[in-house]
């Protein structure tokens, strides 16, 4: 018989760490701006929703775009190119 999968939050916490998961987010970095190629780390807090999966975190990409209040993230992995739709929350500026 089949398991579920219990979501996909599942034994995350331990490694995206509690205080992670704590981290309060100011109003300068929900609301800051990011130009069109310019590059940014990915940074998910999992305390908000749509962020990219750990798996990416710390990796740079470039933004190349915007998606209503979303900015579209273009990243190598390995010889792919990915995109990422996420909010400014889970972007720092390099």
């Amino acid at each position: 018989m089949a398991r579920s999968s219990k979501g996909r939050m599942n034994r995350r916490s331990r490694l995206l760490g509690r205080n992670a998961r704590r981290r309060d987010v100011t109003v300068s970095e929900r609301m800051h701006k990011l130009e069109v190629g310019t590059k940014v780390q990915l940074v998910p807090n999992a305390k908000y929703e749509d962020f990219p999966s750990p798996r990416y975190a710390g990796r740079v990409g470039t933004v190349v775009g915007k998606q209503g209040s979303a900015y579209v993230v273009e990243l190598k992995d390995g010889s792919l190119t990915k995109r990422f739709i996420t909010t400014a929350i889970h972007l720092k500026s390099c």
